[in-house]
C-alpha cells in the first residue's frame, strides 16, 4: 500500500458521482414505484422515497419542476417518474432528481402522448400562423361528437340559447374505443367534402386519459390539421389537454365553452344593436335639429324675406362691377400697348442692321482718327530724324571719303587698319574708296614715330 493509493472520502464520492454521470441511461431514466415519506418543503421542493418490493430510492423534485404537476403526490401513491440518478456529495448517497411525474397506470399512454406531441410540433402542426380565424357570425355549425353524451346536450342548449338562428348539424361518431379515431377523422373529412359548414366543433365530455385517448391519435390530429373549415377542439375539462387541442384552430376549455366561443351571444348583440339604434337616432335627431335651425336662420334672413330688393341690389352691384371691370380692362390694354411700344422701340434700337451701321460709323471714325494720329506722329518724329540724319552724315566715313579719304581693311580679318602695327610687309589689304575698292599688297611700312 502506497500513499498514492489512499483516497479521501470526497475523492471517492466524486469518482462515484462521475461514474453515474457518464451513464447515459441513468441520466434520463423512467422508474415505476410507490411514494413514501413524502415531505413538501416551505420553499416548494418535494422530498420523498420511491420504493418497490425490494428496494428504496431517495428522491427530490425541485419547485421548478413540480409546479407543472397536475396532481398532488401522496404517500402510498403509485407513480411513473422520469429523472436522473446522481450523488448528493455531503452525505455520499445517490438519489433520484425527479423532472417529471405521472400517476401510474397511464405511464405508457403519457409517453406515447409526449412522443406524438413532440413530433407534430416539430412538423409545424401547432404553429399559430397556420391557424384559421373562427367566423364571427357562423350560419351552419357541425358538431362531431357522441350523440348520447352530455356534451352534445350542453352544446346544443348553449348554441340555441346564445344564437338561435344558427343551423346546427350533429355528425355522430365514436369518442372512445379502438374505432373512435377513424370515426372522428372520417366525420371531419365528410364535413369538408360537404362544404356547407362554417365551423366544426370536435370533442366530448370529460373522462380518464384512456377515455380521451382517441383525441390524442395522429389520424385525428392530421384530419384537424388538413381541414379547410375552422375547427374548435372541445375535449374534456379545462385541465385536460389533448393533441387535438394543440392542432385545432381554437381550443375550448369544455364543450360548453366551445359553443360559447363558436357563436356570439344574441342578447349581447341585441343590446349592442339597441345601443347603435339609440346612437343612430340621437345622431339623426341632432342633425335634423341642426338643419332645422339652419333653415330657420335662412327663413329669417334678409335674402329670404325681401328677395326682390336683394335682386335689385345685386343687379346694381353687378353693373358697378361690370363698369369697374371695363375700366380695368381698358387700362390694362392701354398699359400693355404702351409696354409693347416701348419694347418695339427698344427692338428697333437694338436691331442688327442699326447695330451694323453704328459699328461701321465707329470704324470709319476710328480709321480717320488713326490716320490723323499717324500723320501727326510722323510729323513730330520727322524733324528730329532729319536732324539726327544730318549729324550722322557729318560723322559718316562715306562723307569723309567724298573729300578724298579712304579706309583700309585687313583682307583676312576684315578689321579696319588704324595702325601700321596691324599689318606686315606682304600683307593683303583692302582699300575702300568713295566709288569702289582696291586690293593691295604692303610693300613697305613706315611708322610716323
Amino acid at each position: 500500500m502506497t500513499a498514492q493509493n489512499i483516497l479521501t472520502i470526497s475523492e471517492v464520492t466524486r469518482r462515484i458521482k462521475g461514474v453515474l454521470e457518464d451513464d447515459a441511461i441513468l441520466q434520463d431514466v423512467w422508474l415505476r414505484g410507490e411514494i413514501s415519506n413524502f415531505k413538501l418543503h416551505s420553499r416548494g421542493h418535494m422530498y420523498f422515497t420511491v420504493k418497490d418490493q425490494n428496494s428504496r430510492l431517495q428522491s427530490v423534485m425541485f419547485a421548478g419542476n413540480n409546479r407543472f404537476l397536475r396532481f398532488k403526490p401522496e404517500n402510498g401513491m403509485k407513480v411513473l417518474i422520469r429523472g436522473e440518478i446522481n450523488v448528493y456529495e455531503p452525505y455520499g448517497q445517490y438519489q433520484l432528481y425527479v423532472k417529471e411525474m405521472q400517476p401510474d397506470g397511464i405511464g405508457s399512454l403519457y409517453l406515447a402522448y409526449e412522443k406524438l406531441k413532440e413530433s407534430l410540433e416539430l412538423e409545424g402542426l401547432f404553429a399559430s400562423e397556420r391557424k384559421k380565424m373562427i367566423p364571427r357570425y357562423p350560419k351552419r355549425i357541425a358538431i362531431i361528437t357522441s350523440p348520447t353524451g352530455a356534451a352534445i346536450r350542453d352544446m346544443m342548449t348553449t348554441l340555441k340559447r346564445r344564437f338561435p338562428i344558427v343551423q346546427v348539424t350533429l355528425l355522430p361518431v365514436l369518442v372512445q374505443g379502438d374505432e373512435a379515431p377513424y370515426s372522428i377523422s372520417r366525420a371531419i373529412e365528410q364535413a369538408n367534402l360537404a362544404n356547407v359548414f362554417d365551423v366544426l366543433i370536435v370533442g366530448r365530455g370529460g373522462g380518464s386519459i384512456e377515455e380521451l385517448w382517441a383525441f390524442n391519435e395522429e389520424i385525428v390530429a392530421r384530419a384537424i390539421a388538413t381541414s379547410m373549415i375552422p375547427v374548435i377542439s372541445a375535449v374534456g375539462h379545462e385541465t385536460d389537454f389533448t393533441i387535438s387541442d394543440f392542432v385545432a384552430d381554437l381550443r375550448a376549455p369544455t364543450p360548453t365553452g366551445a359553443a360559447e366561443l363558436a357563436v356570439p351571444d344574441i342578447k349581447a348583440l341585441q343590446e349592442q344593436l339597441l345601443s347603435l339604434q339609440k346612437r343612430l337616432h340621437r345622431t339623426f335627431h341632432d342633425q335634423v335639429e341642426q338643419k332645422r335651425q339652419k333653415l330657420s336662420r335662412i327663413q329669417r334672413s334678409y335674402a329670404f324675406r325681401y328677395p326682390e330688393q336683394l335682386i335689385r341690389q345685386k343687379e346694381q352691384q353687378l353693373d358697378s362691377y361690370m363698369e369697374r371691370l371695363k375700366r380695368l380692362a381698358l387700362r390694362n390694354v392701354s398699359e400693355q400697348k404702351r409696354s409693347f411700344q416701348e419694347l418695339d422701340r427698344a427692338l428697333l434700337r437694338n436691331h442688327p442692321r442699326v447695330q451694323m451701321v453704328q459699328a461701321e460709323e465707329k470704324i470709319s471714325l476710328a480709321q480717320k482718327e488713326l490716320i490723323r494720329a499717324m500723320q501727326e506722329q510722323l510729323r513730330v518724329k520727322k524733324q528730329p530724324f532729319q536732324q539726327l540724319l544730318g549729324e550722322l552724315n557729318l560723322l559718316s566715313p562715306l562723307k569723309i571719303m567724298e573729300r578724298g579719304y579712304s579706309l583700309a581693311y585687313d583682307e583676312k580679318t576684315k578689321a579696319m587698319i588704324k595702325s601700321t602695327e596691324q599689318v606686315n610687309v606682304g600683307s593683303d589689304i583692302m582699300v575702300r574708296l568713295r566709288d569702289g575698292e582696291l586690293a593691295c599688297v604692303v610693300k613697305e611700312k613706315h611708322s610716323s614715330n
